[in-house]
Parts: structure tokens; sequence; C-alpha cells
């Protein structure tokens, strides 16, 4: 009777799962349409063609510095953030698992051996020296829930989108972690560079202050000249300290970035003249959407909040369990596994929600919400990428023009100096026209240092905004379907 009834149960469960399968596709919600405007082509763009020379996965490398490739390598490898970035991956993987255990039955095993001894003494005060009895059982207990409509399955697969988020996560800290490293390497550079042009213009500043000397021992000159002239000297070694700072600054910013202690770093640098500027161009914003890790984590957050809206609606129906256990009960060991000590027990359940106080309806009303605040994120996460790109190529069309400028005006400039700096021993230039001309040579060597630098800044900010190196794309077969 018991073997029929559980016959019974299985057909109609199965009658009632392939009906309910089909409608479990159909609960499963649908990813919404972010309604975006995607351009054809960036602004400041003058490539539109799909892919055209697109930047590679070692990016960095076209600045063709040795050392900094160096730091780039080291950094991906031992980078704190990005360490922790990897060890967050390993959590949600952990956690998909977790929640798609749901999906799978669950097994357990036991056994027992009972003793007990019933009282020797009777009704009637009479002693009959009692009963033992000992008792052993092995059984195997097996449950499972049918997941007709799809909670658990979403809820897996809302876990999991939520894991190659993480993923996302992870290359979004990699790549802001390259850009930091370019950036600080970039500022060793540069000052180096002022510190260099900082002591050029010192050794200037004290030919001048020599001259200025000999004009006053001649007589034609005055206290005040060479009063002026050691004030520009005075102002040029005060602008070294600050120069060193930024430079111990930014080589320890190097140092934790590769996960050393700044006693064990050595930052060779050089010259940003000997650092090459390389040619980026974007593509078309279509293509951005591919390798933002940024966008791509959003989209599958996105996923993951529309997974779960699935599964909270599948909290409306019935849940339907299984649940059987058997396995062997005798009072002697040796006959423990005979197949008279034999039992099993199987057992359906539904169980269908009715009243609850709001509690399901709320938090299907929570999880569109929540899907909805992740739509509104993925699609200013896009348009903000479309702007950081047409920032950077705007930055660098303007930091390009600058710094051609900028070497026009330091040639004029030293020119200048050179002249007065002529006219000064031969004694028929004004000592005002002398000052004038070595603070605007000073001036313009600074400036173009720093315009060297804002140029590779408005790169490194290119390549950030784009996504970093894009993998190449696999040239399809001529005779491919």
């Amino acid at each position: 009777m018991i073997r029929a009834d559980s016959r019974i149960i299985a057909r109609m469960l199965a009658a009632l799962a392939a009906a309910a399968t089909a409608s479990g596709c159909m609960l499963t919600s649908d990813m919404p349409n972010p309604a975006l405007d995607i351009p054809a082509s960036y602004k400041d763009s003058r490539t539109t063609r799909p892919g055209a020379a697109t930047p590679s996965l070692d990016w960095w490398r076209g600045f063709r510095s040795r050392e900094l490739t160096q730091l780039m390598e080291e950094a991906q490898t031992v980078n704190l953030d990005i360490a922790a970035a990897a060890a967050r991956i390993r959590q949600a993987d952990a956690q998909a698992r977790i929640t798609g255990a749901a999906l799978l039955p669950t097994l357990s095993a036991g056994g027992q051996e009972t003793y007990s001894r019933t009282s020797g003494t009777s009704a009637s005060g009479l002693t009959n020296g009692g009963r033992e009895v000992q008792n052993f059982s092995a059984s195997l207990s097996a449950s499972y829930q049918l997941d007709f409509w799809g909670k658990n399955r979403d809820a897996a697969l809302a876990a999991e989108e939520t894991a190659n988020a993480s993923r996302f996560d992870r290359d979004t800290v990699a790549l802001t972690t390259l850009t930091a490293v370019a950036n600080a390497y970039f500022q060793v550079l540069v000052s180096q560079d002022r510190i260099r042009t900082a002591g050029r213009n010192i050794a200037s500043a004290q030919r001048i202050l020599d001259a200025i000397k000999q004009r006053l021992s001649a007589g034609t000159g005055t206290e005040l000249d060479v009063a002026q002239q050691e004030s520009v000297l005075a102002n040029q070694r005060a602008a070294v300290p600050p120069l060193r700072t930024t430079l111990a600054q930014n080589v320890n910013a190097l140092a934790t970035l590769v996960s050393r202690p700044p006693e064990s770093i050595r930052v060779a640098g050089g010259s940003l003249d000997n650092v090459a500027a390389p040619r980026v161009t974007p593509g078309i914003p279509s293509e951005l959407l591919t390798q933002r890790p940024d966008i791509r984590g959003q989209e599958a957050r996105l996923a993951a909040a529309t997974a779960n809206i699935g599964s909270a609606r599948a909290q409306f129906f019935p849940t339907i369990s299984l649940t059987g256990s058997g396995g062997y009960q005798s009072s002697a060991l040796v006959a423990l596994f005979s197949p008279h000590a034999a039992f099993f027990n199987l057992a359906g359940s539904l169980a269908q929600p009715i009243f609850d106080g709001g509690v399901i309806r709320n938090n299907f009303e929570l999880t569109q919400a929540q899907q909805d605040e992740m739509l509104q994120t993925y699609r200013k996460t896009v348009i903000s990428a479309f702007a950081d790109v047409d920032n950077a190529l705007v930055a660098l069309r303007q930091t390009t023009e600058r710094l051609r400028l900028q070497r026009e005006v330091l040639r004029a400039s030293r020119r200048a100096f050179e002249l007065s700096e002529q006219q000064l021993r031969a004694g028929t230039a004004d000592i005002v026209t002398v000052l004038n001309t070595q603070l605007t040579l000073f001036q313009a060597e600074d400036t173009l240092s720093q315009a060297q630098l804002a140029r590779l800044q408005a790169i490194i900010s290119l390549y950030q905004a784009l996504g970093g190196g894009w993998e190449p794309k696999m040239e399809r077969p001529v005779n491919a379907l």
C-alpha cells in the first residue's frame, strides 16, 4: 500500500512539474531596455572606423620606458588593492555555489545504537529483575525542493551575475592601479626635469649676478641692481626643496603601488624627453560598452537584480518538497543489514502562502525598485563613460597644442635671454630688461615640463576612459557560415 501511494504521488508531482516548467520560464523577467542614445562617433575623434588601432592589452609599452613597464608588471602581481579585489571574487564565487546548492537534493546518513533497561519492580511490588533492550539502526535520508517556479534557479543566477560583477570590479581596480602607477612615474620624471631646470636657472642667475657685480665694481652698476638679482637667485634656490619633496612623495607612492616599503624601492627615473607619446584612437562609442570594466560590472549587477525579481515573484507560488528516508533497524547487530530489517518512508509536501502581512509582495516590490536603481546606475555609467572619452580627447588635443606653443615660447625666451646677457657683458643692456628676460626664460622652461606632463597625463586618461587595453579581435574565417 505504501509503495502504491508513493508511485501515485510521484506521478502527480511529475505531471505538475511538466506543467509548471514551461510557466517557470515565463516567470523569469527579461533584462530591461536601457534606452540609451549611442552616438555614431566621439565629438573630438577623427576616427570613426570600428576597431581602428584600438589600445593593446599592454598599452603602457607605448611610452617606450623599460622602467615603467617593469613597475606596471610588478603592480599587476603584487598590488594589495588588486589582491583584495581577487579575494572578493573568491568570496562571490563561494556565495554563488552556496546559493546554487538549493537546486540540488540534500542527502544525509546516520547510525544509532540505543540501550535501555526497564525497572525490575512490578506494580504489585514484586521484583522480576527488569528487562534490557538494545537496538541498532542505520539510515539514509534525502530531501529535495522542486523548483517549479524558478525561485532557486533565479537566485542562483543572481549570485552568478554578482560574481561576474566582482570580476569586472577587479578589472576596474587593476586599471585604476595601473594608471596610478603611470601618473606617479611621470610625476617622478617631471620632478627630476624641473630640478635639473632649476639647477640650470640657478647657474644662469649666478652668472648674471657676477656680471652685475662686475658692473658695480666698474662704477656702471648700482646696489639696487645687485639686490634685485640676488632676489632672483634666492627665489630659484627656494624653488628646489618643494620639487624634491614632490619627487620623494611620488617615489613613495610607487612603492605603495608595488607593495614595498619606501626604503626598498629605487626609481632611476630620467626625463620626460625620453618618453614616447603613443597615438591612441578610441574606435566608436558602441565598442566602449564591451570594453569598460565598470560598464560590464554594472551590466552584471543589473542582470542580478533582474534575476532577483524572478526569484521574488516565485515566492507567490506553492513550495513543493519531497523527502524520503530508508535504512535498517534491528535489535541484533549481526542481523542489522538483513532484508527483513529494512525500512523506508516517502513524503511529499506542498505549502502555499496565504497571509504573511505583505512580506512577499513588499519583497517583490523591493526587488523591482532595486532593479530600477541598477538600470539607472547602468545608464549613468555608460553616459559618464562617453563623457570621459570626450573629455580625454579634448584634453589630449589641447595639451598637444599647448606643448607645441610652449616650445615656441621657450625658443623665443631663450633667444631673448642670450641676447640680453651678451648686452649686459658688453655694458649696453638695461638691467630691467635682463631681469625680465631671465625670469621669462625660467618660467618658460618650467612651464614646458608641466606641459609635457599634462600631455602624457591626457594620454593616460584616454587609456583609462577606454577601459585600458582591448582584447584582440579574432578574424572570422572566409568560409565560416
